[in-house]
């Protein structure tokens, strides 16, 4: 158990020294909270981020009936309990950006989420931490003499801490629920380059410099029933409903007068104006996070494969930040389709040959698309992405390690507009362990 939880403890240091500052390279964060980066678990994006199925053995990060599920049936469980469950994950993602004037690439790596789950009988206690949205842009606008007119940079993000509880009514079918806190900050500058009669620019430059410091509460609600079919095909199902809430937004404004250095690009502040946001009733805001309502359904032999889809749909027409107003930006309702599933060629595979040892591995895949809810210059924001990745059996119990690659485009060239080609590679630790057991005696 001590083992399991030092390489836990391992693999975050090892992403958190390895992750940049920003979880994102994505011009798109320039917009609302950030870039989602709350997609689920390795194995869920591996199959084009379907979330509806759920086993004793996997933590579920976005349907908390998945707390409680069915005992395990095979040793050393013997159907009386289930495993504490143990998972974390990161990411390194390579971004190709595109214009009708130009191109540049982009990486960034990034840790995405920690968790735990714990059986109690009927019950069961899921919590963890996750990174919800990542904000991590530098774009520069040019006038007319193709010479840099503004520059725009920002960093910082949207957390999450989570507690929820799930309940098995019966076999096969639960609910459960999910307390998020969410806090984080998200700082970013505007600099408007001025140039003197001679198209150089001027000794002291002007910078904008924003700060918002986000936290709110919200729930998260989920069901999950599955049932034999027939002696061999299993049908899954699951729906989540997160109702609308707010972030409350502490804000800060300034204007700085800068000096950039011509060799390096580096930024020397001379002095700063604090802007009364008090006065104009910005100080503190309220950010609407909109509902979000999903749900879908597969079937599967057990331990051998499944395939399923689903479709989740979010009011994100509801979000507004009265802090920022972006010329051209409007939000849309948002919606995204996936398709996937898993194939797992024999579990009870345990001869010591190489070829025995790959029968035993889980082979995922999947799609999805999604529309993202962002709409700029009458133009709608999409993505779309096919994914595949492998679950490596490690030690004993049913631990594993998950490797999953995306690939797949968000956004557009028209309307002057960017167009990102990205190859995602993740990672995870799946651990499970036997805390509580029942003393027999003879």
């Amino acid at each position: 158990m001590i083992k399991k939880l030092v390489l836990v403890f391992i693999a975050v240091s090892t992403f958190q020294s390895y992750a940049q500052q920003r979880g994102t390279a994505s011009p798109y964060s320039f917009y609302g909270i950030g870039s989602l980066k709350f997609k689920g678990t390795v194995e869920e994006r591996s199959m084009g981020g379907l979330s509806i199925y759920t086993d004793s053995i996997h933590v579920n990060l976005r349907n908390p009936a998945s707390y409680a599920t069915d005992n395990v049936s095979l040793y050393p469980f013997d159907g009386e309990s289930r495993p504490v469950k143990f998972t974390v994950g990161g990411s390194y993602s390579s971004i190709g950006l595109k214009s009708d004037s130009g191109s540049d690439n982009s990486a960034t790596t990034s840790f995405d989420y920690l968790a735990m789950s714990l059986p109690i009988g009927r019950f069961g206690l899921g919590l963890g931490l996750l990174p919800y949205t990542s904000v991590g842009y530098r774009l520069e606008s040019l006038n007319g003499n193709g010479d840099i007119s503004n520059r725009f940079s920002g960093q910082g993000g949207l957390n999450k801490v989570y507690f929820g509880l799930g309940y098995l009514i019966k076999k096969g079918f639960s609910i459960g629920i999910d307390a998020h806190y969410n806090f984080g900050s998200i700082q970013n500058n505007n600099i408007e380059f001025l140039y003197d009669s001679e198209g150089i620019p001027v000794l002291n430059q002007s910078r904008e410099n924003n700060r918002s410091d986000l936290s709110g509460l919200n729930i998260n609600l989920g069901l999950s029933y599955k049932t034999m079919l027939n002696n061999k095909l299993e049908l899954v199902s699951g729906i989540t409903y997160t109702p609308q809430s707010s972030l409350t937004s502490s804000n800060e404004r300034s204007f700085s007068t800068i000096t950039i250095s011509s060799s390096t690009g580096q930024e020397f502040v001379n002095n700063t104006i604090d802007v009364d946001l008090n006065q104009l009733g910005l100080q503190e805001t309220d950010l609407v996070l909109p509902s979000k309502f999903s749900f879908g359904f597969g079937i599967g032999e057990v331990r051998k494969w499944f395939v399923g889809a689903e479709f989740a749909s979010q009011n994100t027409s509801n979000f507004y930040n009265a802090l920022y107003s972006n010329n051209g930006t409007t939000y849309e309702d948002s919606y995204s389709y996936s398709l996937g599933g898993f194939y797992i060629p024999d579990y009870t595979s345990y001869e010591t040959s190489m070829s025995s040892y790959f029968k035993r591995l889980v082979y995922r895949g999947g799609l999805h698309y999604e529309k993202t809810g962002l709409n700029i210059n009458n133009e709608s924001i999409n993505e779309f992405g096919i994914s595949f990745g492998v679950g490596i059996p490690v030690g004993s119990m049913f631990s594993n390690a998950n490797l999953g690659f995306e690939i797949g485009k968000r956004g557009t060239t028209n309307s002057n507009l960017i167009q990102e080609n990205f190859i995602n590679f993740q990672i995870s630790l799946s651990l499970n362990d036997r805390w509580f057991r029942r003393s027999k005696y003879d």
